[in-house]
This record gives structure tokens, C-alpha cells and sequence, in this order.
């Protein structure tokens, strides 16, 4: 299949500017996942951006994840969690989540971590990073040949997360990425998100 774009949220929003911004982008062209991921705020602050975030996404049939918290993702009515090998083990967050959610763990860029997390019954698992990134301190590097091996050999989809832009993504979609997983590379485009995802689009046609 086509790849398809995963775009999570900046690390720090203005909720009100945002709703708007997300609104727009996500009208812009075709996007099939939103990861709500903030960083260094209350629990509050995450309940109100889902309040505010989570209706504009469903309501245009796109799945709303949350990063890092099982706890709350299943309190505000999201439609899955993500969840890093710090954060909370994937049974754990399976059991929270419930059997009909998404849940997708990042593997790094270990195909041991992937493997154990398709085993125990992963939606998703997610390498990278593929580049350096502004969002978050990347633990480690992940090659494009990665993609290319899990994607040959399992079924459950892979994410490429990692300072991905328009620029650097056709090496990823190459490999078979089932998903780009894009922050900066959509929010700090030079002609706005909403041309960032239709370049997207146009990559993954």
C-alpha cells in the first residue's frame, strides 16, 4: 500500500490558534492519524487540548491518538495511545486501551523491540529517528533498510518518525513505511502546513 501521513502535534500549542490550524491543515489533503504529544504540562492542560483537539479530527473520520498516557487516552474518548519502552509496557496499555483501540509502540530501531511488540499484538511499531530532530532528544538512528526488512517479512504496519520533511521522506517511502510520522516537517513548513501536506500527498501518489 500507499504510505500515509501521521501528523503529530508541535510540542507546545496555543490551544486556540491551533484548533484552527489543525482544522485547516487536515481539510488541506488526506491525513490518516493525529498523535496528540505535548510536552511538560498538567494532566488538565492534556484533558482540555483533547476536549478541544479530539472533535476536530474524529469528526473528519481521522484517528486521534494520544502519546505516552493509556490513563487518559481512555478518559477523553481517544481512538488509540502510543506508547514509548519508558512509558507504560504495551499489555499494560493494551489492557487500559481495550481490545478495539490503536495502540503503537515505538521500537527505535531495534527489529528485537518490533518484534516482541507484533508478537504481543501492536497496531503499529515505529522506528526512527530516520533524521535529527528539533521535537524530541532521539535515543537512537534508524536506517531506511529497517523499513524495507519489517515491511517484507510482518503484516502490522511500520511508522518512520524522526525529522522526516518533504524533503527527506522518499527514502522512507521507498523502504516501505506504512506511515510518516511528521511534526516539524509539517508545522514549520516554509509555505504553512497546508502545503506541506498536499507535497505529502503528492510524494506518496
Amino acid at each position: 500500500m500507499a504510505a500515509e501521513l501521521y501528523l503529530i502535534t508541535p510540542p507546545k500549542i496555543d490551544l486556540d490558534v491551533f484548533a484552527h490550524t489543525l482544522s485547516a491543515t487536515l481539510d488541506a489533503d488526506e491525513v490518516s492519524c493525529v498523535q496528540l504529544r505535548l510536552k511538560d504540562v498538567s494532566d488538565d492542560e492534556i484533558k482540555t487540548a483533547c476536549d478541544t483537539l479530539r472533535p476536530i479530527v474524529q469528526d473528519r473520520d481521522i484517528a486521534f491518538v494520544l502519546n505516552d498516557r493509556p490513563d487518559l487516552a481512555k478518559q477523553m474518548g481517544c481512538d488509540g495511545v502510543h506508547v514509548g519502552q519508558e512509558d507504560t509496557p504495551y499489555k499494560k496499555a493494551r489492557e487500559i486501551m481495550g481490545a478495539d483501540a490503536i495502540v503503537g509502540v515505538t521500537c527505535h530501531d531495534s527489529k528485537h523491540l518490533a518484534m516482541i511488540a507484533g508478537e504481543q499484538g501492536a497496531d503499529y511499531v515505529a522506528f526512527g529517528a530516520f533524521y535529527p530532530t528539533q521535537t524530541k532528544d532521539a535515543k537512537t538512528k534508524a536506517e531506511p533498510w529497517i523499513l524495507e526488512w519489517w515491511s517484507s517479512m510482518f503484516e502490522v504496519p511500520c511508522v518512520a518518525i524522526g525529522g522526516i520533511t518533504v524533503n527527506n521522506a522518499a527514502p522512507l517511502i521507498e523502504a516501505g513505511a506504512d506511515f510518516l510520522a511528521v511534526s516539524g516537517g509539517i508545522w514549520d513548513y516554509k509555505d504553512g502546513p497546508e502545503a506541506a501536506v498536499k507535497c505529502f500527498s503528492r510524494l506518496f501518489s
